[in-house]
Protein backbone atom coordinates (compact mmCIF):
# COMPACT_ATOMS: atom_id res chain seq x y z
CA UNK A 1 0.00 0.00 0.00
CA UNK A 2 1.46 3.59 -0.68
CA UNK A 3 1.00 6.23 1.26
CA UNK A 4 1.12 9.86 0.58
CA UNK A 5 4.16 12.52 2.08
CA UNK A 6 2.37 15.22 3.87
CA UNK A 7 2.72 18.69 2.85
CA UNK A 8 2.66 20.04 6.66
CA UNK A 9 -0.61 22.05 5.29
CA UNK A 10 -3.49 21.54 7.21
CA UNK A 11 -7.09 19.44 5.67
CA UNK A 12 -9.33 22.03 4.48
CA UNK A 13 -12.36 21.81 7.15
CA UNK A 14 -14.95 21.98 4.63
CA UNK A 15 -13.68 18.33 3.44
CA UNK A 16 -14.51 16.74 6.73
CA UNK A 17 -17.60 14.44 7.14
CA UNK A 18 -19.53 14.92 10.31
CA UNK A 19 -21.53 11.70 10.77
CA UNK A 20 -24.80 11.38 9.68
CA UNK A 21 -27.73 11.51 12.89
CA UNK A 22 -29.78 8.78 13.13
CA UNK A 23 -33.59 9.48 11.60
CA UNK A 24 -35.44 9.40 14.42
CA UNK A 25 -38.42 7.25 12.34
CA UNK A 26 -35.53 4.84 11.74
CA UNK A 27 -35.02 4.63 15.35
CA UNK A 28 -38.97 4.89 16.01
CA UNK A 29 -39.11 1.50 13.49
CA UNK A 30 -36.85 -0.28 15.49
CA UNK A 31 -37.75 0.07 18.71
CA UNK A 32 -41.31 -1.00 17.18
CA UNK A 33 -39.74 -4.30 15.76
CA UNK A 34 -38.11 -5.16 18.93
CA UNK A 35 -41.54 -4.58 21.25
CA UNK A 36 -43.51 -6.62 18.64
CA UNK A 37 -40.77 -9.73 18.78
CA UNK A 38 -40.99 -9.42 22.57
CA UNK A 39 -44.65 -9.36 22.82
CA UNK A 40 -45.20 -12.59 20.31
CA UNK A 41 -42.59 -14.20 22.50
CA UNK A 42 -44.44 -13.44 25.92
CA UNK A 43 -47.52 -14.48 24.48
CA UNK A 44 -46.74 -17.50 23.05
CA UNK A 45 -45.27 -18.68 26.17
CA UNK A 46 -48.55 -17.19 28.41
CA UNK A 47 -51.20 -18.82 25.43
CA UNK A 48 -49.44 -22.36 25.63
CA UNK A 49 -49.27 -22.19 29.42
CA UNK A 50 -52.61 -21.10 30.17
CA UNK A 51 -54.78 -21.99 27.36
CA UNK A 52 -56.64 -19.10 25.05
CA UNK A 53 -59.25 -18.26 27.80
CA UNK A 54 -56.99 -18.39 31.07
CA UNK A 55 -54.54 -15.62 28.94
CA UNK A 56 -55.05 -12.19 29.65
CA UNK A 57 -53.37 -9.40 27.82
CA UNK A 58 -52.07 -7.89 30.80
CA UNK A 59 -49.83 -10.77 31.54
CA UNK A 60 -48.57 -10.64 28.05
CA UNK A 61 -47.74 -7.11 28.68
CA UNK A 62 -45.67 -7.80 31.61
CA UNK A 63 -44.14 -10.52 30.03
CA UNK A 64 -42.76 -8.54 27.28
CA UNK A 65 -42.09 -5.26 29.34
CA UNK A 66 -44.56 -3.12 27.60
CA UNK A 67 -47.83 -1.25 28.19
CA UNK A 68 -51.67 -3.06 27.62
CA UNK A 69 -51.99 -0.50 25.04
CA UNK A 70 -48.97 -1.01 23.30
CA UNK A 71 -49.71 -4.70 22.58
CA UNK A 72 -53.29 -3.72 21.32
CA UNK A 73 -50.82 -1.06 19.25
CA UNK A 74 -49.69 -4.36 17.66
CA UNK A 75 -51.78 -6.59 17.06
CA UNK A 76 -55.44 -4.91 17.92
CA UNK A 77 -56.89 -7.65 19.90
CA UNK A 78 -55.99 -10.95 21.98
CA UNK A 79 -57.71 -13.27 19.20
CA UNK A 80 -55.78 -11.17 16.69
CA UNK A 81 -52.42 -11.94 18.39
CA UNK A 82 -52.96 -15.76 19.11
CA UNK A 83 -54.14 -16.04 14.92
CA UNK A 84 -50.56 -14.18 14.66
CA UNK A 85 -48.90 -17.11 16.77
CA UNK A 86 -50.43 -20.05 15.18
CA UNK A 87 -49.35 -17.91 11.82
CA UNK A 88 -45.77 -17.85 12.43
CA UNK A 89 -45.40 -21.30 14.51
CA UNK A 90 -46.61 -23.40 11.81
CA UNK A 91 -44.81 -21.54 8.99
CA UNK A 92 -41.72 -21.75 10.64
CA UNK A 93 -41.94 -24.92 11.38
CA UNK A 94 -42.60 -25.78 7.58
CA UNK A 95 -39.62 -23.66 6.77
CA UNK A 96 -37.36 -25.71 8.58
CA UNK A 97 -38.04 -28.74 7.24
CA UNK A 98 -37.53 -27.63 3.81
CA UNK A 99 -34.29 -25.93 4.94
CA UNK A 100 -32.73 -28.60 6.64
CA UNK A 101 -33.36 -31.62 4.08
CA UNK A 102 -30.87 -31.54 1.08
CA UNK A 103 -32.39 -31.47 -2.21
CA UNK A 104 -33.38 -35.27 -3.54
CA UNK A 105 -30.80 -34.32 -6.42
CA UNK A 106 -27.68 -33.30 -4.15
CA UNK A 107 -28.18 -36.29 -2.11
CA UNK A 108 -28.03 -38.72 -5.13
CA UNK A 109 -30.05 -41.16 -2.97
CA UNK A 110 -33.85 -41.47 -3.45
CA UNK A 111 -34.77 -43.94 -0.16
CA UNK A 112 -32.53 -41.86 1.86
CA UNK A 113 -33.87 -38.29 0.67
CA UNK A 114 -37.49 -39.80 1.86
CA UNK A 115 -35.92 -41.20 5.04
CA UNK A 116 -33.53 -37.92 5.56
CA UNK A 117 -37.30 -35.56 5.01
CA UNK A 118 -39.78 -38.18 6.47
CA UNK A 119 -37.08 -38.45 10.20
CA UNK A 120 -37.00 -34.27 9.70
CA UNK A 121 -40.73 -33.85 9.63
CA UNK A 122 -41.34 -35.87 12.80
CA UNK A 123 -38.34 -34.39 14.48
CA UNK A 124 -40.44 -30.81 14.13
CA UNK A 125 -43.74 -31.70 14.59
CA UNK A 126 -43.37 -33.41 17.50
CA UNK A 127 -41.67 -30.48 19.48
CA UNK A 128 -43.83 -30.04 22.84
CA UNK A 129 -43.71 -26.11 21.61
CA UNK A 130 -45.98 -27.46 17.95
CA UNK A 131 -48.07 -30.21 20.40
CA UNK A 132 -49.04 -27.86 22.74
CA UNK A 133 -50.48 -25.78 19.96
CA UNK A 134 -52.24 -28.21 18.16
CA UNK A 135 -53.98 -29.25 21.08
CA UNK A 136 -54.94 -25.65 22.07
CA UNK A 137 -56.03 -24.76 18.93
CA UNK A 138 -58.28 -28.13 18.31
CA UNK A 139 -59.89 -26.71 21.85
CA UNK A 140 -60.52 -24.10 20.11
CA UNK A 141 -62.29 -25.21 17.41
CA UNK A 142 -65.78 -24.61 18.27
CA UNK A 143 -64.59 -21.30 19.36
CA UNK A 144 -62.52 -20.07 16.71
CA UNK A 145 -62.84 -22.08 13.42
CA UNK A 146 -61.02 -19.95 11.65
CA UNK A 147 -58.11 -20.37 13.96
CA UNK A 148 -57.72 -24.28 12.96
CA UNK A 149 -58.08 -23.06 9.10
CA UNK A 150 -54.93 -20.84 10.01
CA UNK A 151 -52.64 -23.70 10.99
CA UNK A 152 -54.34 -26.17 8.62
CA UNK A 153 -53.15 -24.31 5.96
CA UNK A 154 -49.89 -22.57 7.20
CA UNK A 155 -48.77 -26.06 8.17
CA UNK A 156 -50.38 -29.24 6.42
CA UNK A 157 -51.52 -28.17 3.67
CA UNK A 158 -48.58 -26.15 3.17
CA UNK A 159 -45.78 -28.98 3.43
CA UNK A 160 -48.09 -31.22 1.43
CA UNK A 161 -47.81 -28.88 -1.27
CA UNK A 162 -44.07 -28.47 -1.13
CA UNK A 163 -43.83 -32.59 -1.32
CA UNK A 164 -46.32 -32.49 -4.19
CA UNK A 165 -43.85 -30.39 -5.75
CA UNK A 166 -40.93 -32.25 -5.17
CA UNK A 167 -42.69 -35.45 -5.94
CA UNK A 168 -43.63 -33.84 -9.45
CA UNK A 169 -40.49 -32.71 -9.78
CA UNK A 170 -38.93 -36.47 -9.33
CA UNK A 171 -41.44 -38.25 -11.61
CA UNK A 172 -40.87 -36.22 -14.30
CA UNK A 173 -36.85 -36.91 -13.77
CA UNK A 174 -37.95 -41.24 -14.23
CA UNK A 175 -37.12 -41.31 -10.04
CA UNK A 176 -41.04 -41.91 -9.74
CA UNK A 177 -43.71 -43.79 -11.13
CA UNK A 178 -47.13 -42.04 -10.15
CA UNK A 179 -50.15 -40.32 -11.84
CA UNK A 180 -51.39 -38.10 -9.18
CA UNK A 181 -48.35 -36.46 -6.93
CA UNK A 182 -50.59 -34.45 -4.55
CA UNK A 183 -52.09 -37.61 -3.21
CA UNK A 184 -48.76 -39.44 -3.38
CA UNK A 185 -47.95 -36.54 -1.10
CA UNK A 186 -50.59 -37.29 1.01
CA UNK A 187 -50.00 -40.89 1.10
CA UNK A 188 -46.52 -40.63 2.46
CA UNK A 189 -47.49 -37.69 4.84
CA UNK A 190 -49.36 -40.40 6.73
CA UNK A 191 -47.51 -42.99 6.09
CA UNK A 192 -44.87 -40.78 8.06
CA UNK A 193 -46.91 -39.12 10.30
CA UNK A 194 -50.02 -40.60 11.44
CA UNK A 195 -49.27 -43.43 14.32
CA UNK A 196 -46.50 -40.97 15.75
CA UNK A 197 -48.67 -37.65 15.97
CA UNK A 198 -51.91 -39.84 17.12
CA UNK A 199 -49.51 -41.26 20.13
CA UNK A 200 -48.50 -37.85 20.94
CA UNK A 201 -51.70 -36.11 20.88
CA UNK A 202 -53.73 -38.69 22.71
CA UNK A 203 -50.84 -39.97 25.13
CA UNK A 204 -49.03 -36.83 25.79
CA UNK A 205 -45.75 -35.85 25.25
CA UNK A 206 -44.55 -39.11 26.84
CA UNK A 207 -46.32 -41.04 24.14
CA UNK A 208 -43.84 -39.20 21.67
CA UNK A 209 -41.58 -42.77 20.63
CA UNK A 210 -37.90 -42.63 21.16
CA UNK A 211 -35.39 -41.50 18.06
CA UNK A 212 -34.63 -45.15 17.15
CA UNK A 213 -38.70 -45.94 17.04
CA UNK A 214 -39.11 -43.12 15.21
CA UNK A 215 -36.08 -44.30 12.47
CA UNK A 216 -37.47 -47.18 12.00
CA UNK A 217 -41.06 -46.18 11.36
CA UNK A 218 -39.79 -44.13 8.65
CA UNK A 219 -37.67 -46.64 7.27
CA UNK A 220 -41.25 -48.59 6.99
CA UNK A 221 -43.02 -46.28 5.70
CA UNK A 222 -40.37 -45.27 2.96
CA UNK A 223 -40.46 -48.79 1.71
CA UNK A 224 -43.78 -49.47 1.79
CA UNK A 225 -44.13 -45.75 -0.09
CA UNK A 226 -41.28 -46.92 -2.89
CA UNK A 227 -43.32 -50.32 -3.40
CA UNK A 228 -46.20 -48.47 -4.49
CA UNK A 229 -44.70 -45.63 -6.17
CA UNK A 230 -41.41 -47.54 -7.44
CA UNK A 231 -39.14 -45.82 -10.34
CA UNK A 232 -40.19 -46.77 -13.36
CA UNK A 233 -38.92 -50.09 -14.53
CA UNK A 234 -36.02 -50.25 -17.15
CA UNK A 235 -37.05 -50.71 -20.88
CA UNK A 236 -35.28 -53.99 -22.06
CA UNK A 237 -32.67 -53.30 -24.65
CA UNK A 238 -33.74 -54.22 -27.89
CA UNK A 239 -31.07 -56.48 -29.69
CA UNK A 240 -30.75 -56.23 -33.46
CA UNK A 241 -30.53 -59.10 -35.67
CA UNK A 242 -28.97 -58.72 -39.06
CA UNK A 243 -31.27 -60.45 -41.51
CA UNK A 244 -28.58 -62.30 -44.24
CA UNK A 245 -30.42 -63.01 -47.89
CA UNK A 246 -30.08 -66.52 -49.06
CA UNK A 247 -27.83 -66.31 -51.96
CA UNK A 248 -29.24 -67.84 -55.10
Amino acid sequence: MQFLKSSGARPAQGNARSPRPTRPDTVEHGSSARKRSAILTAATAVFLKGGYLGTNVDAIAAGAGVSKQTVYKHFGSKEALFVEIVAAMTSDAGDLVVRETPEPEEMGDLEGYLRAYGEKQLAVVLTPQLLQLRRLVIGEVSRFPDLAKVLFERGPQRALARLTAIFERLAAGGLLTMDDPSMASATFNWLIMADPLNRAMLLGDKGVPAADALRRHVAEGVRVFLAAYPPPAPQPRQVKTARHKRRR
